[in-house]
């Protein structure tokens, strides 16, 4: 695995915040290798991984491991080290990965060559005892993790971490708008200054509306299928005092009634371009990046943070993301892999001190694996 960080770019980066400065064992990339191992195998804490690297010693130095260090040297280094090392490098991942899936299709949506983004955060509990600075609600400790995901190959684009009180619809404000891209989002993001700005950077935006919104319908288009689950496509303006200051623009409202569930749907988006079904089935694919988050905590190792202070938990996380792009760079990189990026980071974890080619470790067909050993006669337990 180690031949696809791309070291170049990691060593300038830890020259950039000088992160070996007057360190004689553990380096900044002898920690990341650890701390990678620990997010593979779910290690649930410091002295875990130190116990496993420990136990293979012998095997470590081939593997890329110059060096382990007990659990006391591994904690304050992944208390001090800078965290800007690991966000800025989990941005130079982004960079590689992401072009690796773009010509992936995204489901019922016929956009080819568009930027299709979806926006969420996910919320991790924590003690407000021991992490002070990470305040949430009800006087209880969380950390919050934002991120931009691109919904072709399912790779995050942006992510930002802040304590439990900070509202979602800032990252709006925080974000990089990319012109001619289609943000998706539910109602947490709902703040008409910003979702105007969006559209002034040429950009689109796909929400559900809140119920109290007030407006005029300017304009219907009464050809639509009600088979599909359609119940209108308008152009509407806000009649709200505020909300009419904040978005002076006219924009779109579909309403849409779910075939399966009948739930009725009323979306908002200043998306024009495309037909109304197509409105709706952007937003049925928002739910890929509450699947992202679902597969992070349960494969990854953030539940349980390696450390209390807010360096140590920012360093927990983006390099529990790094892991996932280096995860999705090697799926992406091995021709006939036919396993998802949850498979081979499993197939990998299991792996992880083994000295297994990866080619032939991810090309072998699903049914030779799961088949194996079955022909074997075994006594009964019964």
């Amino acid at each position: 695995m180690a031949d696809f960080i791309p070291r170049y770019e990691f060593d300038r980066i830890v020259r950039k915040y000088n992160g070996d400065y007057h360190v004689r064992e553990l380096s900044c990339y002898n920690l990341f290798l650890h701390l990678m191992f620990g997010q593979l195998t779910a290690c649930e804490s410091i002295r875990d991984i130190c116990l496993c690297l420990k136990a293979h010693q012998r095997i470590l130095y081939p593997l890329g491991f110059r060096q382990t260090v007990n659990v006391s040297s591994l904690s304050r280094a992944n208390r001090d080290r800078d965290c800007r090392i690991w966000e800025e490098f989990g941005q130079v991942l982004i960079g590689i990965v992401r072009p690796l899936y773009s010509s992936e299709p995204v489901p019922d949506v016929n956009l080819p060559g568009w930027e299709i983004f979806a926006v969420d955060s996910t919320t991790v509990s924590c003690s407000i005892k021991l992490m002070t600075w990470a305040y949430g609600k009800y006087d209880r400790g969380a950390v919050k993790m934002h991120t931009v995901l691109d919904l072709r190959g399912g790779i995050p684009a942006f992510i930002y971490v802040t304590h439990g009180k900070w509202h979602d619809s800032n990252m709006l404000d925080v974000m990089e708008i990319i012109p001619w891209a289609i943000y998706v989002m539910d109602k947490a993001y709902v703040d008409f200054a910003a979702l105007h700005n969006i559209s002034g950077r040429d950009a689109y935006w796909v929400t559900r509306a809140k119920s109290n919104i007030r407006y005029e319908v300017v304009e219907t288009n009464y050809n639509i299928d009600p088979a599909t689950g359609l119940r209108g496509d308008h152009i509407i303006r806000l009649t709200g005092y505020k909300p009419a200051k904040l978005y002076p623009e006219t924009f779109r409202m579909v309403e849409y009634t779910d075939l399966e569930s009948g739930e009725e749907l009323v979306f908002i988006t200043n998306l024009t371009e495309v037909g109304p079904l197509d409105v709706a089935n952007l937003y049925r694919n928002r739910w890929q990046i509450e699947t992202f988050f679902k597969w992070i905590k349960q494969n990854l190792t953030i539940k349980s943070f390696w450390g209390h202070t807010e360096n140590a938990v920012k360093t927990h996380l983006w390099t529990a993301i790094c892991t996932y792009l280096i995860v999705a760079r090697i799926k992406a990189s091995i021709k006939g892999c036919p396993y998802t990026i949850s498979e081979v980071a499993t197939l990998l974890g299991v792996s992880a001190l083994s000295k297994t080619d990866i080619t032939d470790l991810l090309t072998n067909p699903q049914n030779n694996l799961l088949n194996q050993n079955q022909d074997v006669n075994e006594p009964t337990l019964f």
